[in-house]
């Protein structure tokens, strides 16, 4: 006997705690319904799950009407990643619901590139207001083969080191990944960066900007950006995480028929490769050693 009352299952629900910014989504189609942001304290284990219970409200969402529960799993806060990567998978369980973990650096260079865009739109705007200029064609339109625009996620990880990756921006979707997630020194990933401008300049898919998004204050001001002045155009953008973007990316991955195993998704803890350890233990030594 079926119930005619029951609402089929659509919406996604997407937790990210990775950052300092609590993000919390219900998604639907492609569309964001409701988003909760809150950044500031990172005392994130105490707001997630009353925030998580205002979205499903505010979007009159109930769990029966979930399809799946999309989660960023890192690289960022090693506490902080962990709580909702606990939440998603005990919600997943209480609610039979499959589970998709994601890149909080993919969705960070997402949300921080649509920022960035945004941003420009609006400049272009107002530089063209009253003006019979048409803001809809780039100023460089013509000048020259590009590729597409690349997206450098940054989250700080001290001592010189950033989480990044690589992507390239793909029309107004989803990023594409160029390089891994991975906590890199900012010195020698600057340098492999122009190294492959050089190469993509070679066969004519040199992208017109780069845009570094998320904690850009130390990572990507001039002086750090220095050997890549020229190369390309540089794009700076302070971006906080917004919930929306892991959703987003989740709901893709969900609506595809892909999931993680409940039980064995863990945050992703990156770590430097054994040749940068060694290189950074090599220089500490020889700075300790004077």
């Amino acid at each position: 006997m079926t119930n005619e009352n029951v609402k089929p299952r659509k919406r996604f629900l997407a937790l990210d705690t990775s950052t300092a910014t609590l993000g919390v989504a219900v998604t639907e189609g492609g569309a964001v319904l409701h988003e909760i942001n809150a950044s500031g304290e990172r005392n994130h284990s105490v707001h997630l799950l009353p925030i998580i219970q205002q979205a499903l409200a505010a979007s009159g969402t109930d769990p029966a009407s979930l399809a799946g529960i999309s989660v960023g799993i890192g690289p960022g806060s090693y506490t902080g990643t962990r709580i909702a990567v606990t939440a998603a998978k005990t919600l997943a369980w209480a609610w039979k619901l499959p589970v998709a973990g994601v890149s909080s650096l993919h969705a960070l260079a997402w949300g921080g590139w649509k920022a960035g865009l945004a941003g420009e739109a609006a400049a272009n705007r107002q530089d063209n207001a009253g003006s019979d200029a048409d803001a809809g064609v780039p100023a460089e339109s013509g000048a020259g083969t590009y590729g597409p625009d690349w997206i450098i996620p940054l989250l700080d990880a001290r001592r010189g080191q950033a989480y990044t990756a690589l992507f390239a921006a793909a029309d107004s979707g989803a990023p594409v990944r160029l390089e891994p997630d991975a906590i890199r020194l900012m010195a020698d990933w600057v340098q492999q960066l122009g190294e492959r401008l050089e190469e993509a300049a070679a066969s004519g898919t040199k992208p017109r900007r780069l845009w570094f998004v998320g904690e850009t204050a130390l990572h990507a001001s001039e002086e750090s950006l220095r050997p890549l002045q020229g190369a390309a155009g540089l794009e700076a953008v302070p971006y906080e995480l917004e919930g929306r973007w892991a959703g987003l990316l989740g709901e893709a991955r969900l609506m595809q028929g892909e999931s993680d195993d409940l039980h064995s998704i863990i945050p992703n803890y990156t770590q430097l490769s054994e040749a940068e350890a060694n290189l950074r233990l090599s220089r500490e030594g020889s700075i300790n050693k004077r």
